[in-house]
């Protein structure tokens, strides 16, 4: 049971990254603008890196999860192979 809430904790995280680094890229667009004066370029730009970096992030959990997954069901692939082991005549 306590494997499966600290699952859930590592990747209930992955929104929250996603929407900071998609905001920090917007902010630090924005400013960028305000110094130079760009027109609004720097502000789409620092947004699509961003969204570029939260993207990455929620494909690097998947990519994790389904790691882990592929992990839970090679285990229990060798229980289930070491209980019928055990239990044949």
């Amino acid at each position: 049971m306590q494997h499966h809430w600290k699952s859930a904790g590592s990747y209930s995280t992955v929104g929250l990254e996603f929407a900071i680094s998609v905001l920090f890229g917007l902010f630090v667009g924005q400013w960028l603008d305000k110094k130079w004066a760009d027109n609004g370029w720097l502000t789409a730009i620092g947004f699509g890196f961003g969204l570029a970096a939260g993207t990455r992030a929620v494909y690097r959990a998947l990519l994790r999860a389904n790691r882990q997954a592929d992990e839970e069901t090679k285990d229990e692939a060798k229980q289930k192979q070491k209980y019928f082991d055990e239990t044949k005549p």
